[in-house]
């Protein structure tokens, strides 16, 4: 794996989870709208059939424990890749790829933090890059 790819690994399971927290929002507004039965129904053969309310409600709840192993995953993602960015030794390149990163900033807001141009700012990205690679892979040949 490229270090880029390496490193963009937070930023996409961010987003994943971005995504699942806005269908988990309209899956709840829809669950309001499930109008509740108050019977309980047994089909032959003792199995239970559930209401429409109670579906959307285990629909929920899986999307919702779903969210959480995606977010405990992402901790212990960006904790690895925090790992790998500290072994850089140039001061600036270790908070370019922090910034970018760990807290997923665009290459706007890194700029305009730092005080650099964008083209300033790709370039350094590019040489932490490097370094970055050959950290990966002394990593992988120990």
């Amino acid at each position: 794996m490229k270090a880029k790819e390496y490193l963009s690994q937070g930023i996409w399971l961010d987003q994943i989870i971005d995504s699942k927290l806005e269908q988990l929002e309209s899956l709840k507004s829809l669950a309001t709208k499930v109008t509740a039965t108050f019977t309980h129904t047994k089909v032959s053969g003792g199995n239970d059939v559930r209401s429409p309310a109670e579906n959307a409600i285990v629909k929920v709840i899986d999307l919702e424990n779903e969210i959480n192993a995606d977010i405990d995953r992402l901790v212990d993602l960006k904790r690895e890749i925090l790992e790998t960015i500290n072994k850089v030794n140039d001061l600036n390149y270790r908070l370019l790829l922090e910034m970018r990163y760990i807290s997923g900033k665009s290459w706007e807001e890194i700029s305009a933090d730092l005080g650099y141009e964008r083209s300033w700012v790709f370039r350094v990205h590019g040489k932490a890059l490097k370094v970055i690679e050959q950290k990966l892979k002394a990593t992988k040949s120990n």
